[in-house]
């Protein structure tokens, strides 16, 4: 059955409490450490600690570093997040969460977005709480989340820019290109940190209270202050949403197992004067920038020639790198502009054999039901190679074995 998420950040939140919070509602510490380790090996180690919060049990990360981690671009963390041996989920989560992230700090200090330093996001202990936190999320299946507004704080924070204003100019920005609710909150300080708001945003598609949930476990994560009258903590209730308790109808097959609508943004170009030999490489980068999507259709313009149209599929806060590549890498002097709404079926993946050859396979559900079962090409490639078979029998094995399994 689907799993969702609610996330109470009254609050506040960052990236430590997060991970806390998955790690006590039931997460494996181990699988956590692997993942993180496959991104920066043997330079990071999560501890985790039952603490107290205003009377509430509650699970603090520690996240044990290299005393001198350099600072980092987004060019260089895109780089290790992609060659790292990471489950895809987990992967395109972090490359979320840090895209997000260095967009956000790009505008905010006037930078180029592949330039960004990072500073604290881009040292280790953001990058064991992001990569953890991708992993836990995975590791728990949940496939929908929801979260309260987030609380912000007030007054000024320490960075590695010195003192600045809170809520920081990042956080608010990543709001911004959301859409997210959020609240001043009642302490002076900082609650919200860039990290723990590209996380949330990254998990969550709705706000509000806790939806209607058949629950199946909770967890806390603890802040580092304990203060005397809130628990500083950020809670994950899980559970399995309640068919027929949306308000829609009474036959209870109304939409509570349909993924709620996100928005998004589709940019289209037409285009008659570009060599096609460097499509391939305009498509490869609008993907790498962090496009959903990206694609040609042919069209005929109004003189007569023939021409594409280039479109591009991509979150709303990442409108200005798509833009930034489609005029610099193509010889448009314009593009369309608008809002749709995007409607994701929950992914997960498993494994199956080809003989002695695992292959990835990719699952979507629709009401709890699968709906696509299909294999990862690369893996077939790499199957068909390593038992001497041609292509087309490991791709028609794979897609056999993938049918074969039965609804989990």
């Amino acid at each position: 059955m689907t799993t969702s998420a609610w996330f109470d950040c009254s609050s506040g939140a960052a990236g430590d409490m997060i991970l806390g919070a998955l790690l006590d509602a039931g997460a494996s510490v181990a699988a956590v450490q692997r993942a993180v380790d496959a991104v920066v090996p043997g330079s990071v180690t999560l501890r985790t600690q039952t603490v107290s919060r205003c009377g509430l049990s509650a699970t603090k990360v520690h996240v044990d570093t290299d005393p001198s981690p350099p600072h980092r671009t987004w060019h260089s963390i895109r780089a290790m997040l992609t060659e790292a041996a990471l489950p895809e989920p987990v992967r395109e989560r972090a490359q979320s969460v840090f895209s997000r992230l260095a967009h956000a700090e790009a505008a905010a200090h006037g930078t180029a977005v592949d330039d960004v330093h990072f500073h604290e996001v881009g040292a280790l202990d953001a990058i064991g709480d992001v990569v953890g936190a991708c992993m836990a999320h995975h590791e728990l299946g949940i496939s929908t989340a929801s979260s309260t507004p987030l609380a912000l704080g007030s007054g000024r924070a320490n960075s590695a820019h010195g003192g600045i204003p809170v809520p920081t100019p990042a956080v608010l920005r990543l709001l911004a290109a959301h859409g997210a609710p959020a609240r001043s909150g009642e302490f002076p300080f900082e609650m919200c940190t860039p990290t723990g708001a590209a996380l949330i945003l990254s998990m969550c598609s709705s706000w509000g209270g806790m939806p209607p949930l058949r629950i199946l476990g909770n967890g806390m994560g603890a802040g580092t202050r304990d203060l005397p009258e809130t628990p500083n903590v950020v809670r994950v209730v899980l559970g399995h949403p309640v068919a027929g308790e949306f308000g829609t109808g009474e036959s209870g097959t109304d939409e509570a197992d349909t993924p709620p609508a996100t928005d998004a943004v589709v940019v289209d170009a037409n285009i008659d004067d570009l060599d096609p030999r460097i499509w391939p490489h305009v498509l490869a980068r609008l993907m790498a920038v962090g496009a959903s999507d990206a694609w040609l259709t042919p069209i005929l313009m109004k003189k007569g020639r023939p021409a594409q149209t280039l479109s591009v599929l991509c979150p709303p806060h990442l409108l200005p790198a798509v833009r930034e590549t489609i005029v610099t890498e193509t010889s448009t002097i314009g593009t369309r502009e608008y809002h749709v709404g995007k409607r994701e079926l929950a992914r997960e993946f498993a494994t199956v054999m080809v003989g002695t050859a695992a292959v990835q396979v990719k699952i979507a559900r629709y009401r709890q039901r699968i709906v696509t079962a299909q294999p990862e090409y690369r893996d077939v490639v790499a199957a068909a190679e390593q038992l001497g078979i041609p292509v087309k029998t490991a791709l028609a094995r794979s897609i056999a074995a993938a049918e074969r399994m039965s609804p989990q």
